[in-house]
Parts: C-alpha cells; sequence; structure tokens
C-alpha cells in the first residue's frame, strides 16, 4: 500500500500475483489430461496476470479510481455504493460491490488485507 501523488488522501493498493500463478500451477497438470481446459485456465490465468501488473486501484477521499498506467479508466464514488463484499475469507478471490445502479465483481489482483481495510475506512458496509 502506497501513497499516491494524486493527492495527499490518495492511497494505491499493491498489486498481488497469487490467484494467476495459482491457476498457472492449477493449470499445468489439468493440460495432461484435458489439452483445452488446461488451455482456457492457461489463457486467463495470463490474461489476469496483465490485469495485475496494469492495473491499480486507488482509494481517494470520495471514490474508489481504477487506473491503467497513467489512464483513469474509471471512477467509483463512494457515495453510489451500497454495498460490498470480499468472497471466500480464507483465500480471497473476489471482489463485488453494489452501486446505485449496477453491480461489480472483480478478481481480487490486490494485497487483500489492504483492500479490506481500506474499504472499511472508506465506504463501511450497510
Amino acid at each position: 500500500m502506497t501513497t499516491s501523488p494524486l493527492s495527499s488522501q490518495t492511497i494505491s493498493l499493491s498489486p498481488s500475483y497469487r490467484i494467476p500463478i495459482s491457476l498457472v500451477i492449477a493449470a499445468l497438470p489439468i493440460l495432461w489430461l484435458q489439452v483445452w481446459v488446461g488451455t482456457i485456465l492457461l489463457l486467463f490465468a495470463g490474461f489476469l496476470l496483465i490485469q495485475a501488473a496494469t492495473l491499480r486501484l486507488y482509494f481517494t477521499d470520495t471514490s474508489l479510481d481504477i487506473y491503467r498506467s497513467q489512464t483513469l479508466i474509471r471512477r467509483f464514488p463512494y457515495a453510489d455504493w451500497q454495498n460490498w463484499r470480499i468472497f471466500w475469507s480464507p483465500v480471497p478471490v473476489l471482489f463485488y460491490f453494489k452501486e446505485v445502479k449496477s453491480i461489480h465483481f472483480l478478481p481480487i489482483l490486490f494485497e487483500p488485507k489492504a483492500l479490506k481495510a481500506e474499504l472499511e475506512a472508506h465506504c463501511p458496509r450497510i
């Protein structure tokens, strides 16, 4: 977790490669049993590796911002949030949040403990 130059109150989460690397490890033996399934799993793991390397979450005072490199992709104002949850506590794999008009599911490609701490600080659960 680092402070970004965007503002003094902006927090950036460090990437976590646990899920993509776990998928690569799981895909290797599956390749011997089912080539197509293993290949699809490897492609998905590669996609998640690229996402983890290029995407950044920034928690600002008013919103969760998603950046690819230095480009803002999407801004989610906390005022529009109705609820959030991190699925499967022993090994967090999926982050869900609901806004007034939409629902979002994101794989956890960031440090899960830091993600939860920032979510609790900026947008307490309803």
